[in-house]
């Protein structure tokens, strides 16, 4: 394989996820069984590009906008570059917030703490993606080897059971141990929520067990935020009441739980990262709740599909078995290393699933060509943290007016940008550590943040784990969406209202989050309400007027969500008036807009030809 065509393989949405180039309900296991099929894959390829329109990138059209990208996309990153020189006179009250870098010449901005925690540990969490998939086959061959009679081409029933006997042992014992080392004492802290919901699932009547499973977690999110993590020192100054009726007792009290914090681990405050955990155990209660409803029967064997080659779709759907929501696969699951931290999601249906039957997704080429693919990534992070200081600007208190209007608004739109790369590598390494041991969990981003210009499509592509969770758990036992009446459109929109409450309050307890929550929800009105006015349908004769008119509709949407996600994430709404305030100005603001729209014009249609190139292959992702 040549460099170039490496290149384009790395870069292909079946490398980043095969669940983008197959069907959910398709077995990928037939995917490979017709990859030497050659009729039938080129019977499939023309079936595919029958679907989409007529390649447009040929056209005199697309040749300007591929030229126009050759100046815009350069002059944003000079404009950046140009503000965070060391020669502005505003240099000297954010270098402070800057770090010794390894490009010669330049420091680096390294005053994002999630980014600056990650890159400060990527040696041991590298040293461990290695280690921990290593002492796994050492334990599977040493402690728990599988007995198999090798007659069949896939494992029997029996087989399958051992394999994930062996798994979730050894998940179990990691998962302890990995608890302790990070969190220390605190460690007993995160067993004990654990066990208080696993009796919650297994122990209360069926029909309380959704309600007591929100409450409870809901609740825990709630507890964490205002107790920090429940410290031992805290909570003994609580007990021993106001500071002038302390004892020599109630001293020694206080004393002792403060000793007790400080064996707090690698990472003291386990509370900050324990939402994604949070997910988990609603998923475990949850299957387990929908488990109840199928014990008189198998769904494997009333729909007769081999259990070893599962689609997607039926490893999610299809319960695991009563006796597979044990204690010890709920920990093996619930603190599963490579994604205890950050995730991806998986339901603990698909966990158990792929725990017995290694899914066919997992191949070692692509999994190398998904590493080399991070890698980049990290790359390109390092260089703009290099070249553009937007996030120690944005920290410094800066005076927004002392910024032209450019430099205010592609700050602005870096610094998304920047928010959308410190995401995108922690999931992917965490999720390549998963594919290492033989576990496939979803991809979480599928395009570049700048590659997004619908507010539903957005939410679908970024966290896109999270937005399958949402769907599963949240959206659909609500009765999802319909606007065929008014009464259906208002209860769909409390429906979205509902949910986005819910991943505002998950991410953080903080009013500009709810904002960002409830702003998303205000801003997919319009865009519902434009599909509903103007159906594609109705164009079918006029497709280039129709796409003309999407696109002034997604240029309006990408200022909305970039407001948004400025407030949510990145500035807050003070910051946003201020910058706002600094772009208006004066007339140069209002020119810089202009040409902005314009901008966004020629990426738009670049973005709705990238579509119907992806269409034309066979692949609809919806976003």
């Amino acid at each position: 394989m040549g460099i170039i065509s490496f290149a384009r393989s790395m870069y292909s949405l079946d490398t980043l996820d095969t669940r983008f180039t197959n069907p959910s309900s398709t077995p990928y296991k037939t995917v490979i069984e017709e990859r030497d099929d050659v009729v039938a894959r080129k019977e499939r390829a023309a079936e595919s590009k029958s679907r989409g329109n007529p390649s447009r990138w040929n056209t005199p059209e697309y040749y300007v906008y591929r030229f126009l990208l050759w100046f815009i996309i350069p002059y944003m990153f000079w404009a950046c570059y140009d503000a965070s020189r060391p020669e502005e006179p505003k240099y000297q009250r954010y270098e402070q917030l800057l770090s010794p870098g390894w490009i010669p010449g330049r420091k680096i901005d390294a005053s994002d703490p999630q980014y600056g925690t990650f890159r400060s540990n990527i040696p041991y969490m590298a040293a461990l993606l290695i280690f921990h998939p290593l002492l796994r086959r050492a334990y599977n061959a040493i402690v728990h080897p599988i007995k198999s009679t090798g007659q069949l081409a896939r494992p029997t029933l029996e087989e399958a059971d051992q394999k994930l006997n062996q798994r979730a042992s050894f998940d179990f014992g990691f998962a302890l141990i990995y608890l302790v080392v990070l969190h220390g004492i605190s460690a007993f802290k995160i067993l004990f929520i654990l066990h208080l919901n696993y009796q919650l699932a297994t122990t209360l009547p069926r029909k309380y067990i959704p309600a007591a499973s929100w409450i409870f977690n809901v609740g825990i999110l709630f507890v964490n935020e205002i107790f920090k993590g429940f410290r031992f020192g805290d909570l003994a100054e609580i007990i021993v009441g106001p500071a002038d009726t302390v004892s020599l007792l109630d001293n020694g009290l206080v004393s002792w739980g403060q000793w007790l914090d400080s064996y707090g681990g690698l990472m003291s405050r386990w509370e900050i990262l324990f939402n994604i955990t949070i997910l988990r155990l609603i998923s475990f209660n949850l299957d387990y709740y929908w488990c109840l409803d199928r014990r008189s029967y198998s769904p494997i064997e009333k729909k007769q599909v081999d259990p070893s080659a599962l689609s997607e779709r039926d490893r999610i759907s299809i319960p695991a078995q009563e006796k597979d929501f044990s204690f010890r696969n709920y920990i093996a699951y619930a603190i599963y290393a490579p994604l205890y931290l950050t995730g991806p999601i998986i339901t603990f249906n698909d966990f158990i699933s792929q725990s017995r039957y290694k899914s066919a997704s997992i191949e070692t080429a692509r999994t190398i060509r998904y590493g080399v693919r991070l890698a980049l990534t990290l790359l390109a992070m390092e260089v703009i943290l290099h070249y553009n200081y937007v996030q120690a600007i944005s920290k410094a208190n800066p005076v927004w007016s002392e910024y032209t209007a450019p430099q205010l608004s592609l700050l602005s739109y870096f610094n998304l940008h920047l928010i959308w790369l410190k995401l995108l590598l922690p999931w992917r390494f965490f999720r390549l550590w998963s594919l290492v041991d033989g576990i496939d969990p979803p991809e979480n981003m599928i395009r570049c943040v700048s590659d997004n210009w619908s507010t539903l499509a957005f939410w679908r592509s970024w966290h896109r784990s999270f937005y399958r969770w949402s769907l599963r758990y949240i959206y659909v036992p609500l009765g999802g969406s319909s606007f065929r009446t008014r009464r259906d459109a208002a209860r769909s929109l409390l429906t979205y209202v509902l949910v986005f409450t819910f991943v505002a309050l998950w991410h953080d307890i903080e009013m500009n989050l709810l904002i960002w929550g409830w702003l998303i929800v205000l801003f997919m009105v319009p865009e519902m309400a434009a599909g509903f006015l103007f159906p594609k349908r109705a164009w079918e004769n006029r497709p280039t007027t129709y796409r003309i008119l999407c696109c002034f509709g997604a240029i309006v949407n990408i200022f909305m969500m970039m407001t948004a996600n400025l407030v949510g994430f990145a500035v807050g709404v003070d910051g946003l008036m201020n910058i706002i305030a600094g772009i208006f100005k004066d007339f140069s603001g209002f020119t810089f807009l202009i040409t902005s729209f314009m901008a966004f014009f020629v990426t738009v249609n670049i973005m709705f030809e990238i579509r119907e190139s992806e269409i034309r292959q066979g692949i609809n992702l919806r976003c």
